[in-house]
């Protein structure tokens, strides 16, 4: 059996060192893909549990409800990557809400469970998130922003599951010639 008090603490500290690294505060976002089947040591889609789902939104609600940031959490691919969030969230940021309602074995346990605990839950297609947090590696990247920097939280697993994170930054534009920070007392010639 696997220990859920010890996964909500490990989803916890993984969550506040990249909210940490990526500056989530309110109103930016961070989207979290879970292979509950990893965590406890099964193959990706194979062992869904909702108990183990309860234990990370556990871990990461502590987080965001000290910092503000929103969260999404990602479908599986029977849903096409759709991900789960707050629908003043989603207005918020003008998307696009689609019809499903994630369950287990279409959706994961994780989005399953994220759709049920959520004051009033929707699925959008697709975010362009701040930061993410990929939890038995069920392939996020699509959901961040164009610019992503790894990020290497302490904690490298949650249970059996390898974990793997990324904040991004606006993109660096101009050539040789740019200045990327104002320095104190310096002018620039145009």
């Amino acid at each position: 059996m696997a220990d859920l008090a010890m996964i909500a603490r490990q989803t916890e500290t993984i969550v506040r060192e990249t909210a940490e690294a990526a500056k989530l505060t309110a109103g930016r976002l961070l989207v979290i893909g879970v292979s509950t089947s990893e965590v406890i040591g099964q193959r990706i889609g194979t062992s869904g549990a909702l108990e183990i789902a309860e234990a990370i939104f556990t871990g990461v609600e502590k987080v965001r409800q000290e910092s503000g940031f929103w969260t999404a959490y990602q479908c599986c691919e029977h849903l096409n990557r759709a991900l789960v969030m707050e629908r003043s969230a989603a207005v918020a940021m003008g998307l696009e809400e689609v019809t499903a309602v994630p369950v287990p074995n279409a959706g994961g346990s994780m989005a399953a469970l994220a759709y049920r605990k959520l004051a009033e839950p929707c699925l959008v297609e697709a975010v362009e998130a701040h930061a993410g947090i990929d939890i038995g590696e069920t392939l996020i990247g699509m959901h961040l922003r164009r610019v992503a920097v790894p990020f290497r939280p302490s904690l490298r697993q949650v249970g059996e599951a390898r974990v793997t994170a990324a904040y991004t930054r606006p993109k660096l534009i101009g050539g040789e010639r740019a200045v990327y920070r104002l320095e104190a007392n310096s002018e620039g010639n145009c």
